[in-house]
Protein backbone atom coordinates (compact mmCIF):
# COMPACT_ATOMS: atom_id res chain seq x y z
CA UNK A 1 0.00 0.00 0.00
CA UNK A 2 1.24 3.30 -1.06
CA UNK A 3 1.42 5.76 2.25
CA UNK A 4 0.59 9.21 1.20
CA UNK A 5 2.39 11.96 1.89
CA UNK A 6 3.08 13.68 5.91
CA UNK A 7 1.04 16.92 5.61
CA UNK A 8 1.35 19.42 8.54
CA UNK A 9 -1.72 21.01 10.02
CA UNK A 10 -1.76 24.22 12.12
CA UNK A 11 -3.24 23.57 15.80
CA UNK A 12 -4.00 26.17 18.54
CA UNK A 13 -1.36 28.47 19.43
CA UNK A 14 0.34 28.18 15.59
CA UNK A 15 1.82 25.07 16.49
CA UNK A 16 1.70 22.23 13.91
CA UNK A 17 1.10 18.45 14.18
CA UNK A 18 1.82 15.67 11.66
CA UNK A 19 -2.05 14.65 10.09
CA UNK A 20 -1.19 11.88 7.81
CA UNK A 21 -1.38 7.85 6.97
CA UNK A 22 2.59 7.81 7.79
CA UNK A 23 1.95 8.85 10.97
CA UNK A 24 -1.08 6.84 12.04
CA UNK A 25 0.83 3.37 10.77
CA UNK A 26 4.05 5.11 12.93
CA UNK A 27 2.10 5.45 15.99
CA UNK A 28 0.45 2.27 15.70
CA UNK A 29 3.71 0.30 14.90
CA UNK A 30 5.32 2.18 18.27
CA UNK A 31 2.51 1.24 20.49
CA UNK A 32 2.52 -2.52 18.99
CA UNK A 33 6.76 -2.52 19.77
CA UNK A 34 6.02 -1.59 23.15
CA UNK A 35 3.50 -3.62 24.49
CA UNK A 36 5.99 -6.31 22.72
CA UNK A 37 8.65 -5.60 25.13
CA UNK A 38 6.48 -5.85 27.85
CA UNK A 39 5.06 -9.13 26.83
CA UNK A 40 9.20 -10.14 26.35
CA UNK A 41 10.36 -8.76 29.81
CA UNK A 42 6.58 -10.87 31.29
CA UNK A 43 8.64 -14.07 29.98
CA UNK A 44 11.72 -13.44 31.04
CA UNK A 45 9.71 -12.28 34.54
CA UNK A 46 8.53 -16.03 34.66
CA UNK A 47 9.58 -18.20 37.79
CA UNK A 48 8.96 -20.40 41.07
CA UNK A 49 5.37 -17.95 41.40
CA UNK A 50 4.16 -19.07 37.76
CA UNK A 51 4.68 -23.14 38.79
CA UNK A 52 3.31 -22.24 42.25
CA UNK A 53 0.35 -20.40 40.93
CA UNK A 54 -0.10 -23.92 38.50
CA UNK A 55 0.05 -26.12 40.92
CA UNK A 56 -2.30 -24.25 43.21
CA UNK A 57 -4.89 -23.86 40.28
CA UNK A 58 -4.08 -27.49 39.54
CA UNK A 59 -5.15 -28.98 43.04
CA UNK A 60 -8.62 -26.51 43.24
CA UNK A 61 -11.81 -29.44 43.97
CA UNK A 62 -13.86 -25.92 43.02
CA UNK A 63 -13.69 -23.45 40.08
CA UNK A 64 -11.35 -20.72 39.28
CA UNK A 65 -12.94 -17.86 40.78
CA UNK A 66 -11.34 -14.74 38.40
CA UNK A 67 -11.99 -10.77 39.55
CA UNK A 68 -10.85 -7.53 38.75
CA UNK A 69 -12.20 -4.33 38.21
CA UNK A 70 -12.91 -1.61 34.70
CA UNK A 71 -10.17 -2.90 32.15
CA UNK A 72 -8.82 -5.74 34.83
CA UNK A 73 -12.42 -6.58 34.42
CA UNK A 74 -12.74 -7.08 31.08
CA UNK A 75 -9.73 -9.23 30.63
CA UNK A 76 -10.73 -11.32 33.89
CA UNK A 77 -13.77 -12.35 31.86
CA UNK A 78 -11.55 -13.58 29.10
CA UNK A 79 -9.18 -14.98 31.18
CA UNK A 80 -12.23 -17.05 33.16
CA UNK A 81 -13.76 -17.66 29.87
CA UNK A 82 -10.53 -19.46 28.67
CA UNK A 83 -9.91 -21.28 31.56
CA UNK A 84 -13.34 -22.71 31.82
CA UNK A 85 -12.73 -23.81 27.72
CA UNK A 86 -9.62 -25.66 28.49
CA UNK A 87 -10.98 -28.12 31.24
CA UNK A 88 -9.95 -25.24 34.38
CA UNK A 89 -13.61 -24.67 35.79
CA UNK A 90 -14.12 -21.11 36.06
CA UNK A 91 -16.36 -17.93 36.79
CA UNK A 92 -15.67 -14.19 36.69
CA UNK A 93 -16.75 -12.45 39.72
CA UNK A 94 -17.43 -8.43 39.46
CA UNK A 95 -15.83 -7.13 42.21
CA UNK A 96 -18.21 -4.68 43.14
CA UNK A 97 -21.33 -6.86 43.11
CA UNK A 98 -19.16 -9.64 45.43
CA UNK A 99 -19.97 -6.70 48.02
CA UNK A 100 -23.04 -6.94 47.45
CA UNK A 101 -23.87 -10.58 47.32
CA UNK A 102 -21.94 -12.15 45.25
CA UNK A 103 -19.41 -13.40 47.45
CA UNK A 104 -21.93 -16.72 48.32
CA UNK A 105 -20.45 -17.68 44.25
CA UNK A 106 -17.45 -18.13 46.05
CA UNK A 107 -16.63 -21.04 48.11
CA UNK A 108 -14.12 -22.58 50.46
CA UNK A 109 -13.54 -25.28 47.38
CA UNK A 110 -12.45 -22.35 44.77
CA UNK A 111 -9.74 -20.83 44.54
CA UNK A 112 -9.47 -16.70 43.42
CA UNK A 113 -7.53 -14.72 40.94
CA UNK A 114 -7.31 -11.15 41.47
CA UNK A 115 -6.40 -8.56 38.91
CA UNK A 116 -5.27 -5.24 39.36
CA UNK A 117 -2.34 -3.51 37.82
CA UNK A 118 -1.67 -1.22 40.76
CA UNK A 119 -2.97 -3.44 43.59
CA UNK A 120 -5.27 -1.20 45.42
CA UNK A 121 -8.06 -1.57 43.44
CA UNK A 122 -10.75 -0.23 46.64
CA UNK A 123 -13.75 -3.00 45.39
CA UNK A 124 -11.41 -5.52 45.79
CA UNK A 125 -11.33 -5.18 49.60
CA UNK A 126 -14.19 -7.16 50.03
CA UNK A 127 -13.31 -10.10 47.95
CA UNK A 128 -9.81 -9.95 49.76
CA UNK A 129 -11.12 -9.97 53.44
CA UNK A 130 -13.27 -13.20 52.35
CA UNK A 131 -10.77 -14.64 51.13
CA UNK A 132 -8.34 -14.35 54.29
CA UNK A 133 -11.49 -15.08 56.32
CA UNK A 134 -12.34 -18.59 54.83
CA UNK A 135 -8.94 -19.61 53.79
CA UNK A 136 -9.51 -19.47 50.25
CA UNK A 137 -5.93 -19.51 47.89
CA UNK A 138 -5.30 -16.08 46.54
CA UNK A 139 -3.50 -15.39 43.68
CA UNK A 140 -2.41 -11.65 42.64
CA UNK A 141 -1.71 -10.46 39.17
CA UNK A 142 -0.60 -7.19 39.99
CA UNK A 143 2.46 -4.68 39.02
CA UNK A 144 2.19 -3.09 42.45
CA UNK A 145 4.96 -5.01 44.48
CA UNK A 146 3.64 -3.22 47.97
CA UNK A 147 -0.05 -2.87 47.29
CA UNK A 148 -2.57 -4.21 49.08
CA UNK A 149 -3.50 -7.13 46.67
CA UNK A 150 0.24 -8.43 46.69
CA UNK A 151 0.58 -8.47 50.60
CA UNK A 152 -2.39 -10.59 50.62
CA UNK A 153 -1.83 -13.13 48.22
CA UNK A 154 -0.85 -16.48 48.55
CA UNK A 155 0.81 -16.52 45.24
CA UNK A 156 2.26 -12.93 43.50
CA UNK A 157 2.79 -13.08 40.02
CA UNK A 158 4.20 -9.56 39.78
CA UNK A 159 3.83 -7.70 36.48
CA UNK A 160 6.73 -6.08 35.17
CA UNK A 161 7.43 -2.07 35.72
CA UNK A 162 7.72 -1.33 31.77
CA UNK A 163 5.42 1.81 29.81
CA UNK A 164 2.23 2.32 28.45
CA UNK A 165 2.06 1.83 25.17
CA UNK A 166 -0.41 5.57 26.10
CA UNK A 167 1.84 8.17 25.17
CA UNK A 168 0.37 10.14 28.46
CA UNK A 169 1.22 6.69 30.40
CA UNK A 170 -2.45 6.38 31.47
CA UNK A 171 -5.07 3.96 29.52
CA UNK A 172 -4.14 0.61 30.40
CA UNK A 173 -2.66 -0.62 27.48
CA UNK A 174 0.72 -2.88 27.55
CA UNK A 175 -0.39 -3.69 31.68
CA UNK A 176 -3.68 -5.43 30.15
CA UNK A 177 -1.48 -7.18 27.50
CA UNK A 178 0.15 -8.56 29.94
CA UNK A 179 -2.35 -9.57 31.91
CA UNK A 180 -4.09 -11.01 29.30
CA UNK A 181 -1.18 -13.13 27.91
CA UNK A 182 -0.61 -14.42 31.67
CA UNK A 183 -3.72 -15.71 31.89
CA UNK A 184 -3.29 -17.53 28.21
CA UNK A 185 0.16 -19.10 29.83
CA UNK A 186 -2.01 -19.88 33.17
CA UNK A 187 -4.27 -22.04 31.17
CA UNK A 188 -2.08 -23.42 28.61
CA UNK A 189 0.21 -24.77 31.45
CA UNK A 190 -3.07 -26.14 33.41
CA UNK A 191 -4.22 -27.73 29.98
CA UNK A 192 -1.12 -30.08 29.22
CA UNK A 193 -0.40 -30.73 32.51
CA UNK A 194 -3.92 -32.06 33.07
CA UNK A 195 -3.28 -33.99 29.19
CA UNK A 196 -6.38 -31.93 27.73
CA UNK A 197 -6.66 -33.22 23.91
CA UNK A 198 -8.52 -32.45 21.44
CA UNK A 199 -11.45 -34.77 21.76
CA UNK A 200 -11.66 -33.09 25.71
CA UNK A 201 -11.83 -29.35 23.72
CA UNK A 202 -15.08 -30.45 21.76
CA UNK A 203 -16.73 -31.00 24.46
CA UNK A 204 -16.74 -27.77 25.27
CA UNK A 205 -16.84 -26.07 21.96
CA UNK A 206 -19.86 -28.10 20.06
CA UNK A 207 -21.08 -25.02 17.99
CA UNK A 208 -19.42 -23.40 15.26
CA UNK A 209 -16.29 -23.59 12.79
CA UNK A 210 -14.38 -25.12 15.48
CA UNK A 211 -16.75 -27.61 16.86
CA UNK A 212 -17.18 -29.31 12.87
CA UNK A 213 -13.73 -29.34 12.43
CA UNK A 214 -13.73 -31.55 15.49
CA UNK A 215 -15.85 -33.83 14.44
CA UNK A 216 -15.11 -37.29 14.33
CA UNK A 217 -15.75 -40.24 12.28
CA UNK A 218 -17.38 -42.06 15.01
CA UNK A 219 -19.81 -39.32 15.55
CA UNK A 220 -21.82 -39.65 12.06
CA UNK A 221 -20.43 -42.86 11.20
CA UNK A 222 -23.62 -45.58 10.27
CA UNK A 223 -23.04 -48.09 12.25
CA UNK A 224 -22.47 -51.97 11.96
CA UNK A 225 -26.59 -52.87 11.85
CA UNK A 226 -26.63 -50.14 8.71
CA UNK A 227 -23.72 -51.69 6.84
CA UNK A 228 -24.51 -53.83 3.26
CA UNK A 229 -21.87 -56.80 3.85
CA UNK A 230 -21.76 -60.46 1.97
CA UNK A 231 -19.30 -62.74 1.60
CA UNK A 232 -17.07 -63.69 -1.11
CA UNK A 233 -19.20 -66.53 -2.26
CA UNK A 234 -22.70 -64.43 -2.43
CA UNK A 235 -23.56 -64.48 -5.97
CA UNK A 236 -23.46 -61.27 -7.72
CA UNK A 237 -27.77 -61.11 -7.85
CA UNK A 238 -27.76 -61.57 -3.67
CA UNK A 239 -24.96 -58.90 -3.49
CA UNK A 240 -26.74 -56.50 -5.83
CA UNK A 241 -30.33 -56.73 -3.51
CA UNK A 242 -27.99 -55.77 -0.47
CA UNK A 243 -26.29 -53.26 -2.09
CA UNK A 244 -29.61 -51.56 -2.75
CA UNK A 245 -31.66 -52.05 0.38
CA UNK A 246 -29.12 -50.10 1.99
CA UNK A 247 -28.55 -47.33 -0.41
CA UNK A 248 -25.09 -46.04 0.15
CA UNK A 249 -23.88 -47.43 -3.27
CA UNK A 250 -21.58 -50.22 -2.16
CA UNK A 251 -21.29 -53.59 -0.53
CA UNK A 252 -18.43 -54.63 1.42
CA UNK A 253 -17.24 -58.34 1.26
CA UNK A 254 -16.23 -60.41 4.26
CA UNK A 255 -13.80 -63.36 4.75
CA UNK A 256 -13.90 -66.20 6.85
CA UNK A 257 -12.04 -63.90 9.74
CA UNK A 258 -14.72 -61.32 9.44
CA UNK A 259 -12.07 -58.80 8.14
CA UNK A 260 -12.87 -56.46 4.72
CA UNK A 261 -11.45 -58.00 1.78
CA UNK A 262 -12.88 -55.95 -0.66
CA UNK A 263 -15.66 -53.35 -1.86
CA UNK A 264 -17.72 -53.49 -4.91
CA UNK A 265 -18.92 -50.14 -5.96
CA UNK A 266 -21.04 -49.07 -9.17
CA UNK A 267 -18.03 -48.15 -10.47
CA UNK A 268 -17.89 -51.84 -10.69
CA UNK A 269 -20.78 -52.76 -11.64
CA UNK A 270 -20.11 -50.62 -14.66
CA UNK A 271 -16.72 -52.26 -15.56
CA UNK A 272 -18.74 -56.14 -15.05
CA UNK A 273 -21.41 -55.26 -17.20
CA UNK A 274 -22.72 -58.23 -19.07
CA UNK A 275 -24.00 -61.23 -19.27
CA UNK A 276 -22.67 -63.46 -16.76
CA UNK A 277 -22.62 -60.64 -14.19
CA UNK A 278 -25.57 -62.14 -12.34
CA UNK A 279 -24.38 -65.29 -11.78
CA UNK A 280 -20.96 -64.67 -10.83
CA UNK A 281 -19.39 -64.58 -7.03
CA UNK A 282 -19.15 -61.13 -5.28
CA UNK A 283 -15.73 -61.81 -4.46
CA UNK A 284 -14.86 -62.24 -8.49
CA UNK A 285 -16.27 -58.29 -8.58
CA UNK A 286 -15.12 -56.45 -5.64
CA UNK A 287 -12.08 -54.28 -5.80
CA UNK A 288 -9.47 -55.95 -2.60
CA UNK A 289 -7.34 -53.59 -0.13
CA UNK A 290 -10.35 -51.20 -0.14
CA UNK A 291 -9.71 -47.69 1.23
CA UNK A 292 -10.89 -47.16 4.62
CA UNK A 293 -10.90 -45.33 7.84
CA UNK A 294 -10.53 -45.19 11.87
CA UNK A 295 -13.18 -44.00 14.02
CA UNK A 296 -11.08 -42.11 15.53
CA UNK A 297 -9.95 -39.94 12.87
CA UNK A 298 -11.00 -36.45 12.54
CA UNK A 299 -13.74 -36.43 9.43
CA UNK A 300 -12.11 -33.36 7.98
CA UNK A 301 -9.20 -36.25 7.49
CA UNK A 302 -12.21 -38.36 5.68
CA UNK A 303 -13.27 -35.54 3.74
CA UNK A 304 -9.84 -35.07 2.36
CA UNK A 305 -9.37 -38.65 1.56
CA UNK A 306 -12.72 -38.90 0.04
CA UNK A 307 -11.55 -36.12 -2.43
CA UNK A 308 -8.51 -37.50 -2.93
CA UNK A 309 -9.66 -40.91 -4.24
CA UNK A 310 -12.80 -39.77 -5.66
CA UNK A 311 -14.88 -41.99 -3.66
CA UNK A 312 -18.31 -40.91 -1.80
CA UNK A 313 -18.11 -43.52 1.26
CA UNK A 314 -15.90 -45.16 3.18
CA UNK A 315 -15.64 -48.56 5.13
CA UNK A 316 -15.01 -47.32 8.80
CA UNK A 317 -12.60 -50.42 10.21
CA UNK A 318 -11.01 -51.26 13.49
CA UNK A 319 -8.28 -54.25 13.53
CA UNK A 320 -9.94 -54.48 9.19
CA UNK A 321 -12.96 -55.40 10.74
CA UNK A 322 -16.04 -53.09 9.23
CA UNK A 323 -17.56 -51.26 12.28
CA UNK A 324 -20.08 -48.90 10.29
CA UNK A 325 -19.81 -46.54 6.88
CA UNK A 326 -19.01 -42.84 6.02
CA UNK A 327 -20.53 -41.16 3.50
CA UNK A 328 -19.50 -37.78 1.45
CA UNK A 329 -22.83 -36.76 2.11
CA UNK A 330 -22.42 -37.20 6.40
CA UNK A 331 -19.85 -35.13 6.99
CA UNK A 332 -21.09 -32.14 4.54
CA UNK A 333 -24.49 -32.51 6.68
CA UNK A 334 -22.35 -31.85 9.72
CA UNK A 335 -20.49 -28.81 8.09
CA UNK A 336 -17.06 -30.45 7.86
CA UNK A 337 -15.26 -28.76 5.22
Amino acid sequence: MKVREVELREIDGGAFALDSAAATLASARRALAIEARGLEALSDSLGEAFVNAVERLQAVRGRVIVTGMGKSGHVGCKIAATLASTGTPAQFVHPAEASHGDLGMITREDAIIALSNSGNTPELGSVIAYSRRFEIPLLAITGGAQSILAEAADVLLLLPKVEEACPMGLAPTTSTTMTLALGDALAVALLERRGFTAEDFKVFHPGGALGKRLVRVLDVMHGPGEMPLCEPSTPMSEAILTMTARTFGVVGVLDAQGALAGVITDGDLRRHMGDRLLAQAAGDIMTPHPITIHPGALGAEALKIMNAKRVTCLFVVEANRPVGLVRLHDLLREGVA
